[in-house]
């Protein structure tokens, strides 16, 4: 038993030292660059749909809308940049995915002011109205000390009114 220990020890040792193809740690060798092809760029996680059978993918349909009413608008100052918080009233219960889109996608300011759209999404079965609290959404978006360079106002819109803060 101590005997063939000491040969398997020695041969590791061996072939640890030398670069053959046997040495289990020159197998993979050095990382190096290869080209994409467009197959390759598709997502591994998600099956190709090929065949007879197959159904096309459905097209995404964003049925996001505008919230009702924006009831609140609070600019809270970070280091390093901003929280929009708004607060707003939906039509009917169950809004959900609420968000601030910028209406410029470069959050560029426009005449001194950033403009965000209140977005929610609605359930597709119809809720009930419900109270006033029952229906109350808030959303946030985050910007930097860059992009607040020369914004002198901040906008929220909703469907029926509009929200501004100034500084």
């Amino acid at each position: 038993m101590q005997k063939s220990l000491t040969v398997l020890l020695v041969g590791s040792l061996f072939l640890a030292g030398c670069n053959s193809r046997l040495n289990p740690a020159t197998w993979f060798g050095a990382g190096r660059s290869v080209a994409v092809s467009a197959d390759a760029a598709a997502n591994p996680l998600i099956p190709q749909r090929a065949g007879l059978f197959s159904r096309p993918d459905p097209v995404a349909v964003d049925r996001s809308e505008r919230i009702a009413a924006v009831s609140e608008l609070v600019i809270d100052r970070e280091p390093g940049g901003a929280i929009i918080r708004a607060t707003g009233l939906g039509v009917r219960q169950g809004a959900f995915e609420a968000r601030l889109a910028p209406a410029n996608p470069d959050l560029l300011p426009e005449d001194g002011a950033l403009t965000f759209d209140f977005l929610v999404v609605y359930p597709q079965n119809p809720t009930p109205v419900g109270t006033d609290m029952s229906r109350r959404v808030t959303a946030a978006f985050t910007v930097t000390n860059q992009q607040l360079q020369g914004v002198r106002a901040i906008r929220v819109r909703g469907a029926q009114n509009m929200q501004e803060a100034r500084r």
